[in-house]
């Protein structure tokens, strides 16, 4: 079954994070660690992986941080997460660029998988991160 990891988990919360906080100009990595009990070190990566794909962007120094580059509406929940997850696929013979299997003419089961697959990508794919920010409470 997809288990998303928890850098999958913590990028979705970092990006809520600012999409709740969007009106301020940037947003210290510091305080959403702190916030989302999370440690610093690891969401420096996620923030890392976030910014080269420009999903977010930072500035260092006083009054630094991170803020999105667009409109939380703009955002699908599941391009975050094949960001951090690489894939969504249910199984491997459905991810990306995976060889063709051999016995999916065959395959009895494939349709459960490519059902599953297609219900995963259509439920994450709908969901913007404006909806999970609008179903979040954080402390401010």
């Amino acid at each position: 079954m997809i288990m998303i990891s928890s850098k999958g988990r913590y990028a979705l919360r970092v990006m809520t994070y600012l999409a709740v906080n969007a009106e301020r100009e940037f947003v210290p990595l510091k305080e959403i660690a702190e916030a989302e009990s999370i440690s610093l070190k690891y969401l420096e990566s996620i923030a890392r992986m976030l910014s080269k794909e420009h999903y977010i962007e930072g500035t260092s120094g006083r009054g630094g941080g991170y803020h999105l580059t667009r409109k939380p509406e703009a955002y699908k929940v599941g391009d975050i997460l094949r960001l951090t997850e690489g894939t969504l696929a249910p199984v491997s013979c459905l991810k990306d660029n995976a060889e063709p299997c051999g016995r999916a003419e065959l395959c009895c089961t494939l349709p459960v998988w490519q059902g599953l697959s297609n219900v995963i990508t259509d439920y994450l794919d709908n969901m913007t991160l404006a909806d999970v920010a609008g179903k979040g409470r954080f402390d401010e």
